[in-house]
C-alpha cells in the first residue's frame, strides 16, 4: 500500500506516508461482528514495543510489509511515539538521520538478514556512537535469522529482539487476510506447516477477542492441522476458560486444494475484475491515468498525467460497497441510476430560495461532492474494464473456460489455447487454461499432459520445467490416474454449473462467474442448510478428511438464539481466497432466508495471475 510513500521517505523524511496512512476504522465497525477491536489489539501491540524504545526513532522497513502495516496503523500514531523517519530496507549505509534508535521491521528471511548485517556494519561508529539498533520480526521471531545475524557478528548490537504478531488484519467490515504471499506454496509444495501454525495463532486472538467458537468444520490435510493446532493451544493455554460470550457460531476451515477451479477462472464481479486487471494489493489499486486527467475547455490532450491513479477501494465508499460484488454487466446501470440522482440533487440549488434552504443545501454539499468524485472515478474504471471485457480475445478466453467449467470437450487438446501458445500470449494466461482444463478433467490423459508440456516449453523456454513440476506437485496440472473422472460427478450434485444465469438480479451464487458457482462457497452454503451429510460421497471425492469438532463453552455462556437471529460463520480459506468467492458468500450474508451471515478470513487475497505467479520458478543459467 503505502510502499511508494516509505521509498520516497527515505530522501523527504516522512511526510509523504501520512498522506497514503490516513485514519480508517468507521467501516469496519458496519458488519455484525466489529473487527475495530482486532485492529485495536494490533496498534496496542506496536506501541507497547515502540515505547520500550525510549527517545527519537527511525523506522527502516522491510517494503512488503508496508501495505499491511498501513491498515493497522496511521503515521501519526508512529510519530506520537516519537518516529522521525522512515526508510526502505536496502543494501549498502543507511541514509543520515540524527535519531537514538533505529528499528528494523522486518520478515524473518534470511536474505533479508545479510542486508541488515551490512546496514549495521556499514554504521559510523564515530559519528554516531550512541544509535541503539531494534529488530521486531513480523510474525514471529526465527531462530535460523538470528543465527544468520549472529554468524555476521552483528547479533549483539541489538538491544531489542521481539517479534510483533501481525496474524490476521482487517481489510473490511467481515474481512481478514495473513497477507502471507507464499502461504499456498508452503504448504502444498514444500510442506512448511508455519503459516497454518499462524493461522492457528490467529484464530486464537479471534476466540481470545470474540469468544470461543463453539463449531469447528474442516475439509482438507491443512484445515484437520489447523484445528488440532488449536485444540492443543487451547490445552495448553494457561488462565483456563474465556468469559466472553460467543460472537461467532461456527468456524469452516477449507483447503485451497479442495477446490482449485474457483482462482483458474476469470472473475466476473466489479471487484473480481480490477483485482484481474489491475491487481489490488492492500486495498488499494494503481490505474491508468489518462482516464482521471480533469477536462478543460480548449485544451485538448496536452499535459497528461503520468504518474498511475491510486484509489484506495473498502466498504468505507458507499458507491463501492453497493457495486463491489455486483457482476460487471450490472454495474453499469447501477452508475447511470446514481449520476441521475446526483445531478438532480445538484439542480436543487435552484430552488432554495430561503437562508434555511440554501443554508441545508450548503450543509449537504460536502457529502454531494463526494459521491460526485466517486461516481466520477468508478465511472472511469468501468470504462477501463469494459474496453477489455468487450475485446475479442477476452471472449474467447471465457466462451473457452465456461466450456470446460460446463464439462464440454475438456479430455482433448484445446485449439483456442494451442492458437494461443502459438502465438506467445501471456504465459500465466496459458498455464491457467491448461490447469483449468485439468482440473475440469480430474487430470489430463498422458498424450494431452505431454503435448501441452512440449509446446509450453518449445515456446516459453526449458526454464519453465520447474514451473510446470510446481504445478504438478500442487495438483493443478497432473495425469488421470484412473479412468473416471470424477468432476461431472462433483459439478451435478453441487450445482457447480447454472446454465440460466440472471446476472443483474442474481438469486444464486453463479452469478460471480456468469454460470459457475465457486465449489468452496457450495460447501459453505450446504453446511449452514441442509449439512454436510446430503453430500459425502462428493466430500469423499474432494482431496483431504472432512471433519467437525466441537468446544465446549462455560456454563452461561451458551447462545440463545433470538427470533430472527441468523448465525455467525467464519469461513477461513486455507492458501488463499478471490474476491468473487468473497462476493458470493456476501450474497450469502443478505439472503432474506439465508439464516447465516459471514466473516471471511484467509492466508492471502488472490487471483488467479498472482496464484500461478507464486508457484513459478525460473531456472537461472549459470553464470559462466
Amino acid at each position: 500500500m503505502a510502499s511508494e510513500s516509505f521509498a520516497e521517505s527515505r530522501d523527504r523524511g516522512c511526510h509523504v506516508i501520512g498522506r497514503a496512512w490516513r485514519g480508517m476504522a468507521a467501516h469496519l465497525s458496519s458488519g455484525r461482528v466489529n473487527l475495530t477491536a482486532l485492529r485495536e489489539a494490533g496498534r496496542r501491540e506496536l506501541r507497547e514495543f515502540l515505547d520500550k524504545c525510549a527517545g527519537s526513532k527511525a523506522i527502516v522497513w522491510d517494503e512488503y510489509l508496508t501495505g499491511p502495516f498501513g491498515l493497522i496503523a496511521q503515521y501519526s500514531l508512529l510519530k506520537e511515539h516519537e518516529v522521525e523517519k522512515m526508510f526502505t530496507l536496502k543494501a549498502g549505509r543507511l541514509p543520515p538521520a540524527d535519531v537514538k534508535n533505529i528499528i528494523f521491521l522486518v520478515r524473518p528471511r534470511l536474505e533479508l538478514m545479510d542486508i541488515i548485517a551490512e546496514n549495521v556494519l556499514s554504521e559510523d561508529r564515530v559519528r554516531s556512537p550512541l544509535r541503539d539498533f531494534h529488530i521486531l520480526f513480523v510474525p514471529r521471531r526465527s531462530l535460523l535469522c538470528e543465527q544468520r545475524l549472529k554468524d555476521q557478528g552483528v547479533l549483539g548490537s541489538f538491544i531489542h529482539r521481539e517479534q510483533y504478531s501481525l496474524d490476521l488484519i482487517p481489510f473490511d467490515g467481515d474481512l481478514l487476510s495473513m497477507e502471507s504471499e507464499s502461504a499456498f506454496k508452503e504448504c502444498y509444495l514444500e510442506n512448511d506447516q508455519t503459516s497454518l501454525y499462524q493461522a492457528a495463532k490467529g484464530l486464537m486472538t479471534l476466540q481470545a477477542l470474540y469468544g470461543t467458537i463453539p463449531q469447528i468444520f474442516g475439509k482438507g490435510d491443512c484445515a484437520r492441522h489447523v484445528a488440532n493446532m488449536m485444540i492443543r493451544m487451547k490445552r495448553e493455554f494457561p488462565g483456563g476458560q474465556n468469559s466472553i460470550f460467543p460472537i461467532f457460531d461456527t468456524l469452516l476451515l477449507l483447503d485451497r486444494n479442495v477446490d482449485l477451479l474457483s482462482p483458474l477462472a476469470t472473475q466476473l464481479t466489479y471487484e473480481g475484475l480490477i483485482d484481474e486487471i489491475y491487481g489490488i494489493q492492500n486495498t488499494y489499486v494503481k490505474l491508468p491515468p489518462e482516464k482521471f486527467a480533469p477536462k478543460k475547455q480548449g485544451e485538448g490532450g496536452k499535459d497528461l498525467p503520468t504518474e498511475p491513479k491510486k484509489l484506495q477501494l473498502n466498504s468505507a465508499e458507499e458507491l463501492y460497497a453497493e457495486i463491489r460484488d455486483k457482476n460487471f454487466n450490472a454495474v453499469g446501470s447501477v452508475l447511470s441510476k446514481k449520476a441521475k440522482i446526483i445531478s438532480a440533487a445538484f439542480e436543487e440549488r435552484h430552488h432554495a430560495k430561503t437562508v434555511g434552504e440554501i443554508k441545508q443545501f450548503v450543509s449537504q454539499l460536502p457529502h454531494m461532492q463526494a459521491a460526485r468524485s466517486s461516481l466520477a472515478n468508478h465511472t472511469s474504471i468501468a470504462e477501463l474494464i469494459k474496453d477489455i471485457t468487450t475485446s475479442e480475445d477476452f471472449f474467447d478466453n471465457l466462451t473457452v473456460e465456461q466450456e470446460f467449467m460446463s464439462g464440454i470437450d475438456t479430455d482433448k487438446v484445446n485449439n483456442y489455447t494451442e492458437d494461443c501458445i502459438a502465438q506467445k500470449h501471456p504465459l500465466i494466461k496459458i498455464l491457467r487454461l491448461v490447469c483449468l482444463q485439468s482440473v475440469c478433467n480430474s487430470g489430463l490423459k498422458q498424450k494431452v499432459l505431454d503435448h501441452y508440456k512440449r509446446e509450453i516449453l518449445q515456446t516459453y523456454g526449458y526454464e519453465h520445467i520447474l514451473t510446470l513440476n510446481n504445478l504438478e506437485k500442487a495438483g493443478l496440472l497432473k495425469l488421470q490416474t484412473s479412468s473416471r473422472n470424477n468432476y461431472p460427478t462433483i459439478r451435478k450434485t453441487m450445482r457447480l454449473w447454472m446454465d440460466d444465469v440472471n446476472e443483474q438480479n442474481p438469486n444464486d451464487i453463479s452469478y460471480v462467474y456468469s454460470g459457475y458457482a465457486p465449489l468452496s462457497v457450495r460447501l459453505a452454503q450446504l453446511l449452514a442448510r441442509p449439512g454436510w451429510r446430503s453430500i459425502e460421497e462428493v466430500l469423499k471425492m474432494l482431496p483431504g478428511p472432512h471433519f467437525e469438532e466441537r468446544q465446549q463453552l462455560p456454563t452461561g455462556l451458551q447462545k440463545k438464539r433470538q427470533q430472527g437471529e441468523n448465525r455467525v460463520t467464519l469461513v477461513f480459506f486455507l492458501g488463499g481466497v478471490t474476491y468473487a468467492e468473497i462476493a458470493a458468500l456476501r450474497f450469502l450474508s443478505q439472503m432474506e432466508d439465508g439464516g447465516t451471515e459471514y466473516v471471511i478470513a484467509t492466508t492471502k487475497l488472490i487471483n488467479g495471475t498472482n496464484w500461478i505467479k507464486s508457484l513459478m520458478e525460473k531456472l537461472e543459467p549459470p553464470p559462466f
